[in-house]
């Protein structure tokens, strides 16, 4: 499994690459791995502010339908137009072409909650 070391990770399988006060998200390959093939991501509105670990949206895979948590807390600026038609980009590509939002940040402090690689491949036991 790949696990970028410069972006952070939640407990919940999200990952976050900062970049000043904009955070893309999207789900670590652990979490597509166990939620197999995606059909369908559904975001909350963009605009919308959503508070560190709220649910910001949900995907879909063939036999589940899992909550998405916000890592920081953050208005979303932007969800990917291209998980519209091909939400199989966050399988074959979970780190580059499948991000699921940006945020901005509204609360910078919740960043510090967020784990390194190491904090996440102990977490999972990888």
């Amino acid at each position: 499994m790949n696990f970028p070391a410069e972006l952070k990770y939640t407990k919940d399988h999200e990952w976050v690459k900062l970049e000043g006060n904009v955070a893309t998200i999207g789900i670590t390959d652990f979490a597509q791995r166990e939620l197999g093939d995606i059909v369908y991501v559904e975001i909350n509105a963009v605009g919308s502010t959503v508070a560190q670990h709220d649910v910001f949206g949900t995907i879909e895979a063939v036999k589940t339908v899992s909550d998405l948590f916000m890592p920081v807390a953050g208005e979303i600026a932007e969800h990917n137009p291209a998980l519209d038609s091909q939400p199989e980009l966050v399988n074959s590509d979970p780190y580059g072409q499948g991000w699921i939002i940006k945020a901005t940040i509204t609360d910078p402090s919740t960043v510090d909650s967020l784990l390194n690689v190491e904090q996440y491949q102990a977490l999972i036991g990888a």
